[in-house]
């Protein structure tokens, strides 16, 4: 077994290794950019080595770093985590040759799968379901169009080398398969230096379910059941299960074989999933194979028991696989909620920054663990205080709840996400807990299109109902109370002019365009019941009870018996007297005064925001890699403005109405904060 190993990585997934390895009594080295050094996954390590610049084009990918950084600190191994270097068939034979074990697939194999042209021939050579399509690199945008027809619509564009949606478009009819045909190819120009795409027949109604697979170098492959991984975002995953309530015994046994001979017929050893495109008939295809540790593995660690990351480490020693197909359990049912640093209410814009604050909810399960199940477990690569880069994946932590049953695992996780705080920068909390709150979500009626078809006209506030808006009321003039009781019993008070507590009170909800709801509320405090307090909202009674502070972000207790969490935040930028309510995805902001104040609030006139439309806007900090207008050009609404990227995206700009450039205030290759001018219109 290894003494020392190396992981080319950073975030969650180094943090992940490097908790598995040390639970194996394994030192680890960790490697970094200089927009790194003071990762939460550095201070884990036992060494750590710095690679180079933020840009990981000039650190996680340069090869030649990550070996010399093993050889000098003496590692005998290297984990490649997901992404990065994780599939580099070159990386893995460099590795082999240097004499460094590489804890992944073998090079061969990973050159095989990695080519998803070359990959569809031999998954069909072995047995494995292909879907219909053209299988060799298209030359050209009108030979697109011609194949695309042929094929018949809709129909996929997939750049050869693509991966984590960078590459890939749907495309439904000759124009868009012309225009999706060329951003496939410049995109997986830019993220993969290759530029080679292909097409193939695109089922509707897809589910996309992959077969996690373990093979070792004595020949043994099993299969670890299948993970469902439907709802996503731009073909980006949102939220992953295990197992997928859709499949039958039947068809998990079908896909979990030919999973197996796929991995046999290229000679898998390590840690891989097989992806699946699932027809509503139970129909399903080949898509690719990830030769690498996914993103969700949690899911299938909490139902199998099994530390995946421990087995690639020992497989890649040269151990035997310690169980056989037999011994597979599945137990219970686990779901991940990926948290990703976006603003879901603004088309779910990259957000970065510092994290103000950045407090997990309890956790009862851990990495690298699988004695403890049935909880929650957060797998982070930030803290409290850190700071999120633009230049890398907006990933910030996966949310895992292990369940008795489905119902179970989707309370768990909605009751999880309440607690999970993160300041100063926006997240997709709210997002998830509306997708866990639908009720296609809970019936586990949905396929690869949900996201789209349910939020076609993005996300916004009104998408998260409360199942009891008047709880946040009840919540918020609780908080007050408190307060305004904290306030009242401070000494020195002058006579006649100290703090009354009162009862009545009046919940003024913030809404748009100064469309505000104000709300009666009665509070009655429990004799000598410190904490306790009964309140009473449009004729509805809610007793609740709560030993958390004023100055707690979070607040947990019970409101008539039941217990809560829910998140309060005082001041906002908005307005810094009110108190911002959050639970079950649903937020809002309420100042909480007397009547008589909420009777003048009333009449205070609502002052409306200045008019930006002349202007085109950066919506986050990024990289402004192009610039399509110029000045005294005429623009039509919808038309193409500017490009920013970050967070290995890019973000198209388009004019908001027909005008006539005045100015081009930002030039291409300028970084830009948020809000920063880009163009201005006559």
């Amino acid at each position: 077994m290894f003494t020392k190993i190396l992981i080319a990585n950073r975030g969650e997934i180094a943090c992940r290794v490097i908790a598995t390895a040390h639970k194996m009594g394994i030192q680890t080295v960790a490697v970094y950019s200089e927009a790194d050094k003071e990762a939460r996954h550095v201070q884990l390590a036992d060494e750590a080595v710095l690679l180079g610049p933020a840009p990981s084009r000039e650190s996680y990918l340069v090869a030649d770093k990550i070996i010399a950084a093993a050889k000098a600190t003496g590692a005998q191994a290297i984990h490649p985590g997901y992404g990065f270097l994780s599939e580099n068939a070159e990386f893995s034979k460099r590795c082999e040759e240097e004499g460094i074990a590489f804890i992944g697939p073998r090079h061969f194999s990973i050159a095989a799968m990695g080519d998803k042209i070359e990959s569809k021939k031999l998954a069909g050579a072995a047995g494995v379901n292909c879907i219909p399509g053209v299988n060799h690199a298209i030359e050209t945008a009108e030979k697109a169009v011609e194949i695309a027809k042929g094929i018949g619509y809709p129909v996929m564009i997939k750049a050869s080398a693509g991966g984590g949606g960078k590459g890939l478009r749907v495309a439904f009819n000759d124009k868009e398969a012309l225009e999706g045909f060329t951003s496939c190819r410049n995109e997986a120009r830019n993220s993969f230096g290759d530029d080679r795409v292909f097409i193939e027949k695109f089922v509707e109604e897809p589910r996309h379910i992959e077969i996690q697979v373990l093979g070792d170098s004595h020949g043994n492959v099993i299969y670890l059941n299948e993970r469902e991984c439907s709802i996503q975002r731009r073909h980006q995953k949102v939220i992953e299960e295990a197992p997928s309530p859709f499949i039958s015994d039947a068809t998990r046994k079908a896909m979990g074989e030919q999973a197996v001979q796929l991995a046999k017929a290229v000679k898998y050893q390590s840690a891989g999933t097989v992806e699946f495109v699932v027809g509503k008939d139970q129909s399903f295809y080949f898509l690719e194979m990830n030769t690498r540790l996914q993103v969700e593995h949690p899911v299938t660690e909490a139902i199998t028991g099994l530390d995946l990351v421990e087995l690639m480490i020992r497989v890649a020693a040269g151990e035997k696989l310690p169980l056989e197909q037999k011994d597979v359990q599945r137990n219970g049912w686990a779901i991940e909620c990926r948290i990703n640093a976006e603003d879901p209410f603004r088309n779910f814009l990259p957000s970065t920054g510092r994290l103000v604050r950045f407090q997990t909810p309890k956790q009862t399960m851990f990495q690298g663990n699988t004695a403890k199940l049935y909880g929650v477990r957060v797998d982070t690569g930030v803290q409290d205080g850190g700071e999120i880069p633009m230049f890398y994946d907006s990933m910030i932590a996966k949310l895992i709840v292990h369940g008795k049953d489905r119902n179970d695992a989707i309370a768990k996780m909605r009751e999880a996400l309440n607690g999970f705080v993160i300041r100063g920068i926006s997240s997709n909390i709210p997002f998830q807990a509306a997708l866990l709150a639908h009720p296609r979500f809970v019936s586990g009626d949905f396929n690869t299109g949900f996201i789209a078809e349910q939020y076609s006209h993005g996300f916004r506030a009104e998408d998260v109902p409360h199942e009891d808006h008047d709880f946040l009321a009840a919540l918020a003039a609780f908080v007050r109370r408190k307060s305004r009781e904290r306030a009242a019993g401070l000494s020195g008070q002058l006579p006649g002019y100290d703090v009354q507590v009162g009862q009545d009170y009046a919940v003024v909800e913030l809404g748009k365009a100064g469309n505000n709801r104000y709300v009666p509320v009665h509070v009655d405090e429990f004799a000598g019941k410190h904490g306790e307090a009964q309140i009473t909202v449009n004729s509805k009674t809610y007793a609740i009870a709560s030993n958390s502070r004023l100055n707690d972000i979070r607040i947990e207790g019970t409101c008539n018996g039941k217990p809560f969490t829910a998140q309060i935040e005082r001041g906002t930028l908005k307005n810094p007297l009110a108190l911002q309510v959050q639970h079950n995805g649903t937020r809002i902001q309420a100042l909480v005064m007397s009547p008589r104040m909420a009777e003048l609030h009333q009449l205070m006139p609502y002052k409306a925001p200045p008019d930006l439309s002349r202007f085109v806007l950066s919506p986050m900090p990024g990289l402004l890699v192009d610039v399509a207008v110029s000045v005294g050009q005429k623009v039509q609404a919808g038309e193409r403005v500017a490009v920013i990227e970050a967070m290995k995206m890019e973000n198209v700009l388009f004019a908001a109405q027909d005008g006539v450039v005045k100015k081009v205030v930002a030039a291409k290759g300028e970084s830009l904060t948020v809000d920063q001018m880009i163009v201005e219109f006559e």
